[in-house]
């Protein structure tokens, strides 16, 4: 009798897509008694059965599983399905009680399906599809939704979990993964935005976000050092301060953010990017994180105010000020072109006789810059650093170039765009290499 109906903490698992068409076509086999079905029947079934196996490399190929998409699938239901056990694991590790009673009665089902035997399935529906399922192999090994280190260790729990001898031995395989990794869309993934769903502010995953990593900025090293600093305090739960990271367009602000977040991922740290206008959701954001068991960085990304945007208020009520106090796993790192984020105008800093709280506005506007406890200036490379900056990408992205010919480019570029930058250091070697792509491949196409 097929006992999926009988899920009790991991009841979730039946709202998904994918496991609710092979419960129906599983049920449907062992309510027949393994016999024949009607021509009508096997038709159903048949559309079921098929929309399930493309759902199962659909997702193979998007998250890079491999071995037995079925028992990929399972795996991947239970690290992201957030129930009681799976919550209190991710804080604590493992937990005693009775609701471990219930989780075993789980996972004697779990263990069920692992096994699950579609032979006899196949040979009534005319189909064959067990050695595809069995022995998936993507077309890429690199997947777009989990990083490698994830990846890795999902198709390592799939094995395992396949493998166990008993539900108990599922269980101390399924706690000591949320416990390293977490659960649902937080443990999964390492990056997030804001979407509104009705009324709701929602924070769902970024599937694609860059793979930068610290080593790959040069330069900025007494920058990078702050920045480090204050995050690895921050992830060992010592005192920690919001960050704000100002200074010239294209010096490497943004990419250090997002580089930090790659470094400490392993370590539990989230990053949550929130834009100028959703600053009204700041409130609700965090009231939906504060108690997990993460690092969370709420990101904004060049950010400044004119003097006519209010929103500023929003965030200096976040920061400190506001009644309840900001949450001790929760920082707010920014990036500004502006050291003074918000606009102020000549005539604010002028003073009528008669105008007795005269400095008022001006020290409003101030006051949100002073709210950062660490302020790291990015300022413009100079034309020796900047040559340097272009010879390390050159090198990261296998640019093979004359070093001479390679600056004298460089050089020209820089006249061409604005300034010396990290940013326009890329584009000139992107550019580059494409030229060099492109004339070999015509080089190569005429021989």
């Amino acid at each position: 009798m097929n006992r999926m109906k009988e899920l009790v903490i991991y009841r979730g698992m039946r709202r998904d897509d994918i496991f609710g068409k092979f419960e129906t076509v599983m049920t449907a086999w062992e309510d027949n008694g393994g016999h024949g079905f009607t021509a009508e029947k096997k038709e159903e079934l048949l559309e079921l059965l098929f929309d399930g196996i493309h759902g199962l490399i659909e997702e193979g190929q998007k998250r890079s599983f491999q071995g037995n998409l079925w028992h990929a699938h399972l795996t991947y239901l239970m690290a992201n399905d957030e129930n009681a056990f799976s919550r209190f694991c991710e804080k604590k590790g493992s937990l005693e009680g009775s609701i471990n009673s219930f989780v075993l009665h789980d996972l004697s089902i779990m263990k069920g399906l692992f096994q699950y035997d579609f032979t006899g399935m196949e040979e009534a529906l005319g189909v064959s599809f067990v050695s595809l399922m069995e022995s998936f192999e993507p077309a890429c090994a690199k997947g777009i939704v989990f990083n490698k280190l994830l990846r890795d260790r999902m198709n390592e729990l799939s094995a395992r979990l396949a493998e166990a001898e008993n539900e108990k031995a599922m269980l101390s395989l399924m706690a000591a993964f949320y416990k390293d990794y977490g659960v649902g869309n937080f443990g999964l993934h390492k990056s997030f935005r804001i979407r509104h769903e009705g009324e709701a502010a929602k924070i769902v995953p970024i599937t694609n976000s860059e793979n930068i990593r610290l080593t790959d900025l040069i330069g900025y090293e007494k920058q990078k050092k702050q920045l480090i600093d204050n995050t690895e305090a921050f992830i060992q739960g010592e005192k920690a301060n919001n960050v704000l990271l100002f200074g010239e367009s294209g010096t490497g602000k943004s990419s250090s953010v997002k580089a930090i977040l790659n470094e400490y991922y392993k370590d539990g740290l989230r990053m949550i990017e929130i834009f100028k206008h959703q600053f009204g959701d700041l409130t609700s954001v965090i009231e939906q994180i504060k108690d997990r068991n993460y690092k969370f960085i709420i990101y904004m990304d060049d950010l400044s105010f004119e003097e006519t945007e209010l929103e500023y208020k929003y965030l200096k009520a976040v920061i400190e000020g506001g009644l309840e106090k900001r949450p001790d796993n929760v920082l707010i790192y920014a990036t500004s072109n502006r050291r003074h984020i918000v606009k102020e105008r000549w005539d604010e800093r002028k003073q009528s006789a008669d105008d007795v709280h005269g400095n008022d506005s001006k020290e409003e506007k101030l006051s949100l810059y002073a709210r950062f406890g660490v302020t790291i200036y990015y300022g413009s490379p100079m034309q020796k650093d900047y040559l340097k900056i272009v010879d390390g990408i050159a090198d990261r992205m296998g640019l093979t170039m004359d070093r001479e010919k390679l600056h004298q480019e460089a050089i020209r570029w820089e006249l061409a765009h604005g300034g010396f930058s990290g940013r326009v250091a890329e584009q000139c070697v992107s550019h580059l290499l494409a030229l060099t792509n492109m004339a070999n491949d015509k080089a190569g196409k005429s021989e």
